[in-house]
């Protein structure tokens, strides 16, 4: 009774949500030992909902429902000590944690546990294992692991390579609204592979992914546009694509914004907007195209400008660059390494 009063207030069923009275009836039940309200309670303090945030009150939470085989808290503490929130990193330990919960068939950690073994995280790199273990959380539904198996069938890592049913696992994913597999859905009709050439199948999931923020999507829906590729022609729109991923720090989209710009091609010449995008695209990397081909671009911006307006461009390029990419790359390692 306890724990069912608290979680009616977590999720404001026939009361009006009240994190912090959920956290209040969750820690009575908590204290008498109910597995279920210590993990609620321990997500509580995870994420600041109705006590402050604390990270090692939040593990040691999951720690005493995990000790009572409860595989919700299982996998948060798998997660907790993967992350070393409130807890020392111990990928050693988030791994046996992922594997208490996935033996009792919990899909995140199967998922998880899978990712450790496909990557050799402080556990032997194992593709078969890894494979058993994307099967079976996929099985129970879950979209990251039907896009990882997926993965692993296009490539024959840990399971025969088999692109039909790379796809079909690509396609189970990408209707969950997973917008990795909805990219890779739409690469394999661009590619053909599995089945025949279709552009406009791959415009189709490019936007549903790019809809969703995945810059590698929004990148291919952008050069779909102005190449007419499984789309009408529409510079308009696909300079507003490249933007979007050339601002997530596509080097591709960065190129073809810049180039765009130079020429002139579908929107009006601008030589300092050229030399911006062109700038930070040399700045980085670039699929497909040679460094000295982006360099020569820039610098043929760059022969238009005044020294001055050459001086402005070149600081909001750098202002850019420090916002965009040398202060998010410890948050980006993080976001690969989360649920």
């Amino acid at each position: 009774m306890l724990f069912r009063s608290g979680f009616l207030y977590w999720k404001g069923i026939g009361v009006q949500q009240d994190y912090a009275q959920a956290a209040i009836w969750s820690r009575k039940s908590a204290e008498r030992g109910n597995a279920d309200a210590q993990t609620l309670l321990g997500v509580a303090y995870a994420h600041g909902q109705g006590v402050p945030q604390d990270y090692t009150q939040a593990a040691e939470w999951y720690l005493k429902a995990a000790d009572q085989g409860n595989a919700d808290a299982q996998t948060l503490l798998g997660v907790a000590y993967a992350l070393g929130q409130g807890v020392p990193e111990d990928n050693t330990r988030a791994a046996a944690w992922f594997r208490r919960a996935a033996e009792q068939g919990d899909a995140g950690a199967q998922n998880l546990l899978g990712d450790m073994l496909a990557e050799g995280q402080r556990v032997p790199q194992d593709y078969t294992q890894a494979a058993k273990w994307y099967r079976k959380s996929a099985d129970l539904g879950n979209a990251d692991a039907q896009r990882s198996l997926g993965v692993a069938y296009s490539i024959g890592q840990g399971v025969p390579q088999d692109d039909a049913q790379a796809i079909v696992l690509y396609r189970k994913a990408a209707e969950q609204g997973d917008a990795k597999a909805q990219f890779l859905l739409g690469m394999s009709y661009e590619a053909g592979v599995g089945g025949p050439k279709d552009d406009a199948q791959a415009a189709i999931w490019y936007r549903k992914s790019a809809d969703l923020g995945l810059a590698d999507a929004q990148e291919r829906l952008g050069v779909g546009y102005i190449t007419e590729r499984g789309l009408p022609q529409d510079y308009t729109q696909g300079a507003a694509w490249l933007h979007k991923a050339a601002e997530q720090g596509k080097g591709g989209a960065q190129f073809c914004l810049g180039a765009m710009y130079l020429d002139g091609v579908g929107m009006p010449q601008d030589y300092a907007e050229a030399y911006f995008w062109l700038n930070i695209a040399a700045s980085g990397s670039v699929d497909n195209v040679k460094a000295e081909d982006v360099t020569k671009s820039r610098d043929a911006a760059a022969s238009h400008l005044s020294s001055a307006v050459l001086l402005q461009t070149q600081e909001r390029a750098r202002k850019w660059y420090a916002a965009h990419v040398l202060t998010t790359t410890d948050d980006t390692n993080k976001r690969e390494r989360s649920l």
